[in-house]
């Protein structure tokens, strides 16, 4: 079957092309693209006035499965994923049981294949149990197709163990991502530290408890040679040091998400649990340091941080509630409507941080619409208004702050090797 795109605008990083041209796909793979290509094909997608992309790729998702199914599956999340135009999404591991050996990374792979819409790829624990005390297996797991490991959730704090593990992940060439929060800091707070928490009579967290980690993870990663990826970064003197970091040459990367470049702790209203996450909505100042630090190319990944979680976990306490958001089927309107149409980022530059530099970062052979490519492209209208509605989420969570927001930028279909998994909203099974 040959599938032709035509007339769009296509925005490929890769090769550096931004502009009007058709695509011709036949067998899961990019054949040919050109102006007013004349191949017949046996089905045509007219995308003028829209961007054509290569698919985008989200470093850090949280599917849930196996145990905690009521929140998502990989069926389910994997399909939010496509109605996002995500078309590669990669899962931590913190799950019951953890990701932490080969077993595990089988198993999600495995269950990609039978029920996922997308391409699936996890990421193994640093720790067994992700306790903190022993190293998984890490060899084990990148064998079986771990493509990095984290502790998201919660920090290595001993610093030696997570030295030894950057040593085993240089080994292998595959990330360490790093999400950093030192506990002791952190001391029971549930937002940021700040006049809005103080206003609220609820307990802050302090940048500083985001920072240290990061400061002691570059120095691991300078002395052990690790590729280094700093998970959720959000505050201002967070990425000062990442910026010191890669002006001394070291190799550093980090993503910064959609909610954290959009939103800051002022729009922690009536104890909205949406608004609780984990690093908290910081001050505007620390905002804005973000969307200059995806600007600057300081930070070259947007990842979603998908995090679903039920209506009755969300709707009680601000204290007692979880942190987290779901966010994969809002990222490119955010993106696009705060970032593009905000004037901090070209088009160029937000499919780079969605697509071809998350793809770099785990060593993945996508995120290019060069022919011979395989074809996962997504297809948007940029210029389309939409309200965003939790109800109609493919993804089980609903828990977003976003609900009922006007954005601007519709996700039109989403191509997974080739086939069509998502047309105007309505997934192709």
């Amino acid at each position: 079957m040959k599938l032709l795109i035509r007339g769009g605008r296509v925005i490929d990083p890769a090769t550096k092309t931004d502009e009007v041209m058709d695509l011709l796909i036949e067998d899961g793979t990019i054949i040919a693209r050109g102006k007013a290509l004349t191949e017949m094909a046996d089905q045509v997608i007219d995308a003028q006035g829209k961007w054509v992309t290569p698919g985008l790729i989200d470093v850090h998702v949280h599917l849930r499965e196996p145990g905690y199914e009521y929140k998502e599956t990989i069926h389910t999340g994997s399909k939010a994923a496509v109605m996002g135009g995500y078309t590669t999404i990669c899962c931590m591991p913190n799950t019951d049981p953890v990701v932490d050996n080969e077993i595990m990374v089988e198993y999600i792979k495995m269950k990609a294949a039978r029920e996922g819409y997308c391409h699936v790829l996890p990421i193994g624990a640093i720790t067994k149990g992700q306790e903190g005390k022993e190293l998984a297996n890490i060899g084990r797991m990148v064998k079986a197709g771990a493509c990095g490991i984290s502790e998201d959730g919660k920090s290595v704090m001993d610093a030696g163990l997570l030295k030894t593990a950057m040593k085993y992940s240089k080994m292998f060439d595959i990330p360490v991502m790093s999400h950093c929060e030192d506990k002791s800091l952190v001391g029971g707070g549930v937002m940021n530290a700040g006049t809005q928490a103080q206003l609220l009579g609820l307990k802050g967290i302090s940048n500083d408890s985001e920072e240290v980690i990061i400061a002691r993870d570059i120095l691991l990663a300078r002395a052990t040679g690790a590729r280094l990826h700093l998970c959720h970064v959000s505050t201002k003197g967070g990425i000062a040091l990442i910026e010191d970091a890669k002006r001394h040459g070291q190799e550093v990367s980090a993503e910064i998400t959609p909610h954290h470049f959009t939103l800051c702790d002022r729009d922690v209203l009536d104890y909205d649990a949406n608004t609780k996450m984990n690093p908290p909505l910081r001050s505007m100042d620390d905002v804005l340091a973000l969307r200059q630090a995806l600007k600057d190319d300081v930070v070259n990944i947007i990842a979603t941080d998908h995090a679903p979680h039920s209506e009755d976990e969300k709707n009680c306490e601000y204290e007692r509630a979880p942190f987290g958001i779901v966010g994969l089927e809002t990222a490119f309107a955010l993106g696009n409507t705060v970032l593009v149409q905000g004037g901090w980022l070209t088009p160029m530059q937000l499919i780079a941080k969605m697509s071809t530099n998350p793809a770099r970062l785990i060593h993945l052979d996508k995120g290019s619409l060069e022919v011979g490519k395989t074809a996962d492209i997504s297809i948007f209208d940029p210029e389309a208004e939409v309200v965003v509605c939790a109800a109609d989420f493919a993804s089980k969570g609903h828990n977003t702050p976003f609900d009922g927001w006007k954005v601007q930028g519709k996700v039109c279909y989403t191509i997974v090797d080739g086939q069509i998994r998502m047309a105007e909203g309505v997934i192709q099974e």
